[in-house]
């Protein structure tokens, strides 16, 4: 028997040793304990959530739905275990309306912090922004914040005064509710003269009847001077800068866009004259031969650009900025508009003022009836919402246009000159008949922005109005004014600057101006954008293509040159 045995064991040494003799060997945990089983394997299956499903496809226990989570914790905090709305998470709708909105926000910009929009904060419940001010306030906004009697007296005393209803210039000018207030860092211990409450009562000045019934004060009309910068006044016929020059290798005297247009490529001409930039630029009508500027030292200046290209006359009768200025049909007459409120007609020849005009507010745009039965009207787009129609003749106002909301930025005669087209800061479009005040059409886009430049296509079906939101954007002139959404122009900076924008003679070309001192030229058909250099050392503002030249194009600035492309 023993040698039996023997034979039966491993090797045929010695036998084996029994299992509980062995030593015992160290457990591992394989896998971390998990709360689900996974005997039935078509019910775990089941329980797998996706994120299309809408329906629980069985029914779920007590256990299963209040079972604790395992794993890391989540640094989020408690996660619900509803099931996914959206492909990132659940989403809740908020009910948050637009007033309590505007009244967070204006807290926020005012006092740093503002409410947790969320549905999961309590009455107090966490905020955004200074947490530490929103405590020390105890949350409160700024509908219930106000500042004590002694803040309310120290901002008194740091602001100007308001000055007199009836004055519209000088120290004791009309300021209003616009009425600055000195550096608010400044000690108030600083200043010697006492605050007393008399001074507290003289703060604001008393209007009087007689001011109301008559009205804001005009400005004295300005001494208008002219002075004449040629060589010469007249040539060897007797003929003053007005003929148009026959000894030429061009012709102009036919129509403009008779020829093809290309992109300037090199600068051949400078004029400096003007002090604080330039507001506008505006050749002769139809030849081409003069240049007409505007700028911001109060001054008009007129410029040859053949010959001796210098500078011929000047006009001077405005007390603050000229910001537009429009020829007649036949360029012998041109308005301007100044800040000082006041629109002047001259005489382009002999420099004489021949008529002043005034709304008794600021005018952003002046345009004469292109029409040649109607050259005796023009219209003119303030900053008090309106558009006043004058008669020249008369010097009265023929029709108002007030349907605008803002300050009125540009007027465009559109649809063979019967309407014409006005923008606002109001960021709308409206198009008027002529001498009819309700606009006919109302263009307005929660994505607009306001537009302070136009440009009508020299064929007249399109305008190009340059947008703050650095494009150009392209609306119908005829009787459908709709936006033409294929076609934007982007490529320039130009928010906020009022920057022009202008069309080629053949229409072929779209130019614009960069807040960079850029000249932009785009394709009008593809809108691609085909040359961009730069012009100026400061913002260029002014563009202006000429009528019967090929690739001549004239810029301006805020550095004050104009500069003449070929």
């Amino acid at each position: 028997m023993a040698s039996d045995s023997s034979k039966d064991s491993v090797g045929g040494g010695e036998p084996p040793v029994p299992l509980d003799d062995l030593p015992a060997l160290p457990q591992y945990a394989i896998a971390p304990i998990s709360t689900f089983t996974f005997d039935d394997k078509l019910r775990s299956q089941v329980m797998i959530p996706k994120v299309t499903d809408k329906v629980i496809a069985y029914n779920p226990t007590y256990d299963e739905l209040t079972r604790p989570f395992v794993g890391p914790a989540n640094p989020k905090g408690d996660v619900s275990l509803k099931r996914k709305n959206v492909l990132t998470g659940y989403a809740e709708e908020q009910a948050y309306n637009d007033a309590v909105f505007r009244v967070q926000h204006k807290t926020f910009q005012a006092m740093g912090y503002t409410r947790d929009p969320s549905l999961h904060t309590k009455e107090f419940g966490p905020y955004a922004g200074d947490v530490e001010k929103a405590e020390k306030n105890n949350g409160r906004d700024i509908l219930d914040v106000r500042a004590s009697k002694a803040q309310q007296q120290e901002l008194k005393r740091k602001r100007q005064k308001q000055g007199d209803a009836g004055e519209l210039d000088g120290d004791n000018a009309y300021r209003g509710p616009w009425a600055a207030y000195t550096n608010p860092n400044e000690s108030s211990s600083s200043s010697s003269e006492e605050y007393s409450e008399d001074e507290q009562e003289e703060e604001v000045a008393p209007v009087t009847p007689e001011a109301v019934a008559k009205g804001p004060r005009v400005p004295a009309a300005q001494t208008e001077k002219t002075q004449f910068h040629g060589s010469s006044l007249y040539d060897y016929l007797g003929r003053t800068y007005m003929h148009v020059p026959q000894d030429l290798d061009i012709n102009l005297d036919r129509d403009p866009g008779e020829h093809d247009c290309f992109i300037p490529k090199r600068r051949i001409h400078s004029w400096a004259g003007h002090k604080n930039g330039v507001s506008a630029l505006r050749f002769f009508p139809r030849s081409g031969h003069l240049l007409l500027s505007s700028g911001m030292d109060a001054k008009v200046r007129l410029w040859d650009c053949y010959h001796g290209r210098e500078l011929l006359r000047s006009y001077s009768g405005h007390s603050k900025a000229v910001k537009d200025i429009c020829f007649t049909n036949d360029g012998r007459k041109f308005l301007s508009a100044s800040f000082d409120t006041q629109i002047k007609l001259w005489d382009t020849e002999t420099g004489q003022c021949i008529s002043r005009f005034t709304t008794r507010s600021m005018p952003n745009c002046v345009k004469f009836n292109p029409e040649a039965d109607k050259q005796d009207q023009f219209v003119v787009g303030t900053s008090d919402k309106k558009i006043v129609q004058f008669d020249v003749n008369s010097g009265a106002v023929v029709q108002e246009y007030n349907h605008h909301l803002s300050g009125v930025n540009t007027i465009t005669f559109v649809d063979e000159n019967r309407r014409f087209m006005t923008t606002s800061d109001d960021k709308s479009i409206r198009v008027w008949e002529w001498q009819i005040n309700v606009p006919i059409k109302y263009i307005a886009d929660p994505q607009q922005q306001s537009m302070p430049a136009v440009a009508l296509h020299p064929h007249g079906k399109y305008v190009a109005a340059q947008s703050m939101d650095n494009q150009i954007l392209v609306f119908g002139a005829t009787d459908r004014f709709r936006q033409n959404r294929k076609k934007v122009f982007k490529g320039n900076n130009c928010a906020g600057y009022a920057i022009q924008v202008n069309f080629s003679a053949d229409g072929q070309f779209l130019m614009s101006g960069d807040s960079g001192g850029y000249a932009c030229f785009w394709d009008w058909k593809s809108t691609q954008m085909k040359s961009k250099f730069k012009a100026h050392e400061k913002a260029l503002t002014c563009i202006a293509p000429h009528p019967q030249e090929t690739s001549k194009v004239a810029t301006a600035g805020l550095d004050g040159k104009i500069n003449y492309w070929d």
